[in-house]
């Protein structure tokens, strides 16, 4: 039985069309690699996928356009304050060491080869972490792009079976406030964060409104409890309050959740400075009986 010419042209063309669908599938991660951890996602009115992965220290220079370009839209903070407080946080060197630290979770999405924006999480324990800072750039808002980040943050803490997540944002943005209601988390309480000299508010969110204390090995074989509810401010990061049992009332020192370690040595003045990271506890009252 014979084939028309017209016929034949149309197999070429599915045929050619079919192996360039395989090809851009296999390129683009049909089958990714579990231990990549990785995902892809279409963007909303565009064909091509958005990667969600690990950030890389050559990302340095995307990661601080993007957290430049989200803080200018999203806070009435001057350019120098801002700059300031970028090279502060994603400084090549800063950078490279969050990327070294296993505790330290930052994703970014990657759209056709550009980032367009990015999560910091950090696990405060064995079973917590906290999602510092999701920005997007305002060019790609409103696209999805801040829930698809914060949906991969959660996997990728789930690999590190971390199974309580916690939120924090400038109590200011309204935007990001709402992100997290709308997700049904909890406000459990404020702290501040400070930007190039002056305290601003955060608002903390959690899944559940009471997190409870958690089990810790502290040194000499001994059992500790980490109190997730009850923590005081660092200079770089809360400083939660530690006790000698699940229950009772006795305290044991603090618990840094910059680098996740015990620090219970405290000066005359109340100072506490963690060994491990710097991370620095100025009380606002005489507290020495918490040791």
């Amino acid at each position: 039985m014979g084939v028309c010419s017209s016929h034949v042209q149309e197999y070429k063309l599915f045929f050619e069309y079919y192996y360039r669908i395989s090809r851009i599938a296999e390129h683009f991660g049909s089958r990714p690699n579990p231990s990549a951890g990785c995902t892809f996602k279409p963007v909303r009115g565009d064909s091509r996928p958005m990667e969600l992965r690990r950030a890389r220290q050559a990302d340095s220079p995307a990661i601080r356009d993007v957290a430049r370009r989200s803080l200018r839209a999203s806070y009435p903070l001057d350019a120098q304050a801002i700059t300031n407080a970028i090279e502060e946080w994603y400084g090549e060197d800063e950078l490279a060491r969050k990327l070294d630290d296993p505790d330290h979770v930052l994703l970014v999405a990657d759209h056709a080869g550009q980032v367009v924006g990015f999560s910091e999480s950090i696990v405060a324990a064995a079973n917590t972490a906290t999602l510092l800072w999701l920005h997007v750039d305002p060019a790609h808002r409103g696209g999805g792009v801040a829930t698809d980040l914060f949906e991969a943050t959660r996997e990728e803490l789930g690999h590190l079976d971390v199974g309580n997540l916690r939120g924090r944002v400038l109590a200011e943005n309204t935007a990001g406030n709402e992100f997290y209601d709308h997700r049904e988390f909890h406000r459990v309480g404020t702290d501040t964060v400070e930007i190039d000299g002056q305290s601003y508010v955060e608002n903390i969110y959690a899944e559940a409104e009471q997190w409870g204390r958690e089990a810790v090995e502290a040194p000499e074989d001994r059992t500790v409890y980490v109190d997730h509810d009850n923590h005081e401010r660092g200079s770089r990061a809360p400083f939660h309050v530690v006790f000698t049992e699940r229950e009772g009332d006795a305290p044991y020192g603090y618990f840094c959740s910059n680098c996740n370690t015990l620090a219970n040595a405290m000066d005359s003045m109340g100072r506490i400075e963690c060994e491990s990271c710097g991370n620095v506890r100025k009380p606002v009252r005489w507290d020495a009986a918490y040791l």
